[in-house]
């Protein structure tokens, strides 16, 4: 199918990338499709020829959002460094894109959540597989920290990254809601000193 001489394929990660900002600051219910049309630049028609519905591109949007989070956090907890600094690496992340020029917006999957994981089941499933990537992750490192000696707490790998995932979850929350940068670093410490 075509659109004025240009390809189905126009669903480019471009479009995508703008609808993604439009739900970031209005939410999914708050984005108008006059807001889409505006941040993507297509009209009404071609938006939705080329993605069906609000609902299916905010699922392309979720999806890439994930994607992206997931590769940039599989970065951080895989360079070679000590555990330690590897999930400290991590917060520190989540703290430096709360706390930047487009700070305040937070994480985009956790404001989905928030808003429509209890009566969106795309939205539980897109979170839930995020989470779950990360807990896989998280629980592989603990558990080489156990048997090479650098976690000495005496707490089960799986324990230790449910605890880490939700300091790092509730971190996020914080930084959106609160904007308190000596919290969050307290919190980042507080994290890293449980664990070990």
């Amino acid at each position: 199918m075509t659109r004025g001489g240009r390809p189905r394929e126009f669903k480019d990660t471009a479009v995508i990338d703008a609808a993604m900002e439009a739900f970031w600051i209005n939410g999914y219910e708050g984005c108008s499709t006059e807001d889409l049309c505006k941040q993507t630049g297509l009209g009404k028609g071609s938006l939705y020829n080329a993605f069906g519905s609000k609902h299916e591109l905010y699922e392309q949007a979720l999806q890439r959002y994930h994607e992206q989070g997931i590769q940039e956090q599989s970065e951080l907890l895989q360079r070679p460094l000590p555990l330690k600094e590897k999930l400290r690496g991590l917060l520190e992340w989540a703290v430096q894109e709360d706390f930047s020029e487009t700070g305040r917006r937070g994480c985009l999957l956790i404001n989905a959540a928030m808003e429509r994981a209890g009566v969106d089941p795309m939205v539980e499933q897109v979170a839930t597989r995020h989470i779950g990537f990360l807990e896989e992750m998280l629980s592989g490192l603990m558990e080489q920290g156990i048997e090479t000696g650098e976690i000495t707490s005496g707490r089960a790998a799986k324990e230790l990254a449910g605890m880490f995932l939700s300091s790092y979850y509730g971190l996020r929350v914080l930084n959106s809601s609160a904007q308190n940068r000596d919290l969050a670093n307290t919190i980042v410490e507080g994290t890293l000193a449980a664990i070990y």
